[in-house]
């Protein structure tokens, strides 16, 4: 059985499933393991882990923690509340007729950030004109419908990962902030931040960077520089800005005090990026990369809901399940029915019943005809089935991507 546990009460004999913070938090070389003495029990504390999830069936139990499924459970209950709680996202035009444009932005910013780390290496200054249009052309496609391009930006190819990671954060930061009210000179500044907060991968070497595996402590070292090499690349250009500064040289900080570069507790950590670091984690664990297979979206948000108890700040992790949406574009779902449906759109009135794109019958184990399902709509038009669980869509071998490319 696995449950769910603080590390104070953790003792030689357990055997930790998992370690309850993001991946690139941790710097042991495995997620899983037994626990052997005192020294890695205090070290699990020094990086800063609060809980973990011990396997009482290859280890010492712990009678009165929750199970993993009641944890689970709760978690997902308080996300939905916040799903019911959220404002209606604002759509302009349908995420079919924004794809087109999103396509042609995604391609486009992918190349600018794949020249500005060209130039970091080379030691050139950033072309900050040319990052500010893509900045403009993201939040441009943001305001037409937000779920397009976000949902375009889940689909990854591990090789141009850290490319796309930085586009994909730069539009998470975006349709952010706009839902947080914040100016359009703010919203376009922490969307620069967003762009360019991984400049610094720039000077991690290519061994290092795309291990297949846990780093050692040595390489996790080497990872930890990014964010002060970024700042150090970017300051030479005035015209960036203090905000992505801040946001690039800060974005690993947490809650807690434990985080890096600086180490820095919550009153210097400005809003900016504390909402930099959320959507920065959120887009690293749905990635698939070659050291680290990605979770699905709700999973992800579950997840954040659960570390903002130490590491992000609560309100604003709560304001980014409202942003992104339970059940965000490019989502497996499973219905009552037994039907799997890939989703299309954010429903304006209601975040729980999107539209779907209907690709599977879970129950007899075979595609079907793809068609489109809005679940807002009653008995006769279509909908009247609920949406029961998201499925992660390597299980069923189906590709989201084809159906909202």
């Amino acid at each position: 059985m696995i449950k769910k546990i603080p590390v104070s009460v953790l003792r030689v004999g357990m055997y930790i499933q998992e370690l309850d913070c993001d991946w690139l938090t941790h710097p042991f070389l495995r997620s899983s393991f037994k626990v052997s003495d005192e020294k890695q029990i205090a070290k699990i504390v020094e990086t800063g882990i609060h809980n973990v999830y011990i396997d009482t069936d290859r280890g010492l139990d712990a009678p009165d923690a929750p199970t993993e499924a009641e944890v689970r459970e709760s978690l997902q209950q308080e996300i939905i509340k916040l799903a019911q709680d959220a404002p209606a996202p604002v759509i302009r035009v349908s995420t079919a007729e924004e794809m087109a444009r999103a396509t042609a932005v995604k391609s486009r910013a992918q190349a600018l950030v794949r020249n500005v780390m060209a130039d970091a290496r080379l030691g050139r200054a950033v072309e900050v004109e040319q990052a500010e249009g893509i900045v403009e052309q993201i939040t441009t496609s943001i305001l037409r419908n937000g779920g397009a391009l976000v949902g375009l930006l889940t689909i990854k190819n591990k090789d141009d990962y850290t490319f796309l990671h930085c586009v994909s954060v730069c539009a998470l930061l975006v349709a952010f902030a706009r839902s947080l009210g914040l100016d359009d000179e703010t919203t376009h500044l922490v969307g620069m931040g967003g762009l360019l907060h991984d400049t610094g991968k720039a000077l991690v070497p290519d061994h290092v960077l795309n291990k297949p595996g846990r780093l050692t402590d040595a390489e996790f070292d080497i990872i930890k520089r990014h964010p002060r090499d970024g700042y150090d690349i970017l300051r030479k250009t005035p015209e960036v800005g203090d905000i992505p500064l801040d946001i690039t040289l800060h974005h690993h900080e947490r809650m807690d005090g434990k985080g890096y570069p600086d180490g820095l507790p919550p009153d210097r950590i400005q809003q900016v990026v504390r909402m930099a670091a959320i959507a920065d984690v959120y887009d690293a664990i749905t990635a698939d990369r070659c050291y680290h297979r990605g979770i699905p979206a709700t999973d992800a948000l579950r997840k954040l809901h659960e570390w903002s108890a130490h590491h992000f700040d609560p309100p604003l992790v709560q304001a980014f399940i409202r942003c992104v949406g339970i059940y965000p574009v490019g989502t497996l779902v499973r219905l009552e029915s037994g039907r799997l449906g890939v989703v299309l759109q954010q429903n304006e009135k209601n975040l729980l019943q999107p539209l779907l794109k209907i690709v599977f019958n879970s129950k007899s184990k075979t595609p079907v005809e793809p068609y489109e399902l809005d679940l807002s709509r009653g008995m006769g038009f279509g909908g009247a089935d609920s949406i029961v669980a998201h499925e992660d869509p390597k299980k069923w071998g189906i590709d989201v991507g084809r159906f909202i490319a």
